[in-house]
């Protein structure tokens, strides 16, 4: 079982790409009063994944973010050169115990911020999924970040966001060998709209409601992408995510 186990990792992360530090692919930038929820995820060189805000102190990003090792986060801004943005320092990350490694699912992270953020009108928060929903095949979502705009393309400091069609999951299946459960894909496979490497982390909205988070596409392939773009899928961990909230009630 171990050989196997090793075998899989091994097969799976020779196509999986992590997806960090990036920017949309053929996306638009963000107009200031939309998409207030959205955080970048900071260490000490800049911004490495996006995340977004679901509570006054607490982000939600993807779980392979970790390896950037982010220190703070910056919200209320969708230009990362402005210096008006409001920086939280990461006080506490949870992540699923079954977590191993991006492209074997389990890709969540709630971060736990030092202070509350003050939701007013440059910052506020987004509902999450419930564990009732299901997003339907072509439902038409959004995925937004900062950085490059194609495969090997340059960064952006100003928020893009593109529109995705969610993808029907066994045509997954047959597209991805070892698709982990507990996922969702949009976009990516028969176009060339997606997220690219460093959109990790941030939100896939549909109708206003964060449904997916941005996990991985394969081989930096972003602009012409032959395979869906992959999510974790938020309503396969709502009741985590609220008893983790539960206990930091303050």
């Amino acid at each position: 079982m171990y050989g196997l186990g090793t075998f899989l990792l091994f097969h799976l992360l020779t196509w999986v790409q992590i997806v960090r530090g990036s920017d949309i692919i053929h996306g638009e930038k963000v107009p200031e009063n939309s998409m207030q929820y959205m955080v970048s995820l900071q260490n000490n060189k800049g911004h490495t994944c996006g995340g977004f805000l679901i509570s006054e102190d607490f982000v939600v990003t993807a779980a392979h973010c970790r390896c950037s090792e982010p220190t703070h986060v910056v919200l209320g801004t969708h230009n990362l050169k402005k210096d008006n943005g409001l920086k939280i320092n990461i006080e506490k990350s949870y992540m699923p115990d079954e977590y191993k490694a991006v492209g074997l699912g389990y890709d969540i992270m709630l971060l736990k911020l030092s202070r509350s953020a003050n939701i007013g009108t440059r910052v506020k928060k987004i509902q999450i999924a419930t564990s009732e929903m299901n997003v339907k095949e072509k439902d038409i979502c959004s995925v937004a970040g900062w950085g490059k705009n194609s495969t090997n393309g340059v960064t952006v400091d100003e928020l893009r966001a593109v529109n995705v069609s969610v993808i029907n999951q066994e045509a997954c299946k047959e597209q991805w060998d070892n698709l982990p459960l507990g996922v969702i894909c949009a976009g990516g496979s028969g176009t060339n709209k997606g997220f690219c490497q460093g959109d990790s982390g941030g939100p896939l909205v549909c109708n206003g409601i964060a449904v997916g988070i941005v996990s991985f596409n394969r081989n930096h392939n972003c602009s012409y992408p032959d395979v869906p773009n992959v999510y974790t899928d938020i309503s396969k961990y709502t009741y985590w995510i609220n008893t983790i909230l539960k206990k930091n009630d303050r």
